[in-house]
């Protein structure tokens, strides 16, 4: 009887993992663990590395107000600007108020008054400008251009004010109204209403720029008769500071360099002629025989100096200023920058300009990034306004040059001032947040109280 093999059963295949992942050996061959998976995304390509040639380029241009190179490229959002903006402006605007405290106390309790006198009114004044500020800022470029004659014409009543018996005369200068307790610089908003006119007669005249006519009689029929009234009032500082105002326009604008060579000529022999008083010729004779008598003409210089010099590195501290006990003139206004020097020493001065030096970076970015010729003109002029007469006072402070009366913007002593430079800021943020993709992250980002509501919900549920 023939016996039966015993049937082979065929060993079934089983998937196995191999490399992470599973493959089933029915379908073919397993591939080697260092095969790369075909059905994976491919990565993204890497970008060519830059050369230093690039990356300093890269980094030049964004010094200039270009698009942030490297890393820093995530944080180049459309709102980077006015964002920083506001926080430099913020900042400014506090330490000024701790200063005036600090270096207007001692002249205040000399005087019978309260040791916060100043501080307190310069407060009230920060405040009102920090509000102003911010609702200049939500009203757009083109209601600017809108209103620029009105603002035009509402300074040159103001500024005529200082002719009238509600002039007053401050260091020589006729530059003052009071009205009963309240006492104001009008010309602080004169220069406001000329940023105005520049930038709205040059975008008006936009095709016609190489026109000197066409371009120089509407602008000199706002520009003039604002500038002419301080100069009426002995106050050069401030005319200068206007002249700069009109000629970084101009330039802002494209005016050709030969027409605006024209123009700088003319304003140069103008400061001249002015300059010729025998007030001004013995700060300038001063100024060019190094100091001069330092009991004097040069007292208030060489008290600047000393103030910076006793402050070294880090300062005396706080309050610790030996200047301010009336040896120093001015020195919660023209002159405060020296007490900043005291008291905070070489790194406080620092921090002061590199603030300065931010605030120019955002303005420049706003206007590399515009395509209007109003917003343009408008966010260099007030940048020449703040950045001008910024360089102007540290320039005194530091003896660079002779003593000109103009206060350091947001930290000198002066309402008026105060509140005329931080509705000027309201302009650029308004500008800013015209900027291309600005508007759209402002609508896509929650509002305040929406943010905050959602802080307390989750804190509750915690």
């Amino acid at each position: 009887m023939a016996t039966r093999a015993p049937a082979t059963r065929t060993p079934t295949r089983t998937p196995t993992r191999t490399a992470d992942r599973t493959v089933d050996l029915r379908d073919g061959a397993a591939p080697s663990a260092g095969a790369p998976d075909r059905r994976a995304p491919r990565p993204a390509p890497r970008r060519p590395a830059l050369t230093r040639r690039q990356a300093a380029a890269a980094w030049g241009d964004a010094l200039l107000g270009g698009p942030l190179p490297g890393r820093l490229a995530r944080w180049d959002t459309p709102l980077l600007t006015y964002a920083v903006l506001q926080g430099v402006v913020l900042i400014l605007v506090v330490l000024g108020l701790v200063m005036v405290l600090s270096s207007s106390s001692v002249e205040e309790i000399a005087a019978d008054r309260s040791p916060f006198t100043a501080g307190k009114s310069q407060a009230v004044f920060a405040v009102a400008g920090v509000v102003a500020m911010f609702v200049a800022a939500r009203l757009p470029p083109r209601f600017w251009r809108a209103v620029a004659l009105p603002v035009l014409l509402g300074a040159l009543v103001l500024e005529a004010l200082v002719l009238s018996p509600l002039g007053v005369d401050v260091g020589g200068n006729r530059n003052w109204v009071r009205l009963g307790g309240f006492q104001g610089q009008p010309s602080e908003f004169g220069k406001l209403a000329l940023v105005l006119w520049c930038a709205a007669v040059l975008a008006s005249k936009q095709k016609v720029l190489d026109r000197p006519l066409r371009v120089g009689v509407p602008l000199a029929l706002g520009a003039l008769p604002i500038i002419g009234v301080v100069l009426v009032g002995k106050d050069l500082g401030t005319a200068m500071v206007m002249g700069l105002v009109v000629f970084v326009a101009l330039f802002a604008a494209g005016i050709p360099l030969r027409h605006l060579a024209v123009v700088g000529a003319a304003g140069l022999v103008a400061v001249v002629v002015l300059a010729s008083t025998s007030n001004r010729t013995g700060r300038i004779l001063a100024f060019l025989d190094g100091g001069g008598d330092k009991q004097n003409e040069g007292y208030q210089a060489y008290s600047g100096l000393y103030a910076l010099a006793s402050g070294g590195l880090t300062g005396l501290g706080l309050g610790g200023s030996r200047q301010k006990w009336s040896w120093l003139p001015e020195a919660h206004n023209d002159y405060i920058f020296a007490i900043i020097g005291e008291e905070l020493g070489l790194v406080g001065t620092l921090v002061v300009l590199a603030l300065f030096a931010l605030f120019g970076w955002c303005c420049v970015r706003v206007v590399r990034r515009s395509k209007d010729l109003f917003v343009v003109v408008l966010v260099a002029g007030a940048m020449g306004w703040v950045l001008g007469q910024a360089a102007v006072n540290i320039g005194v402070v530091v003896s660079l040059l002779p003593v000109i009366g103009l206060p350091l913007p947001f930290i000198s002593a002066g309402g008026s001032a105060l509140l005329a430079t931080l509705l000027a800021v309201g302009l650029v943020l308004s500008c800013a947040r015209s900027s291309p993709g600005a508007q759209a992250a402002l609508r896509a980002r929650p509002g305040l109280v929406r943010r905050s509501l959602a802080v307390v919900s989750r804190g509750g549920r915690r």
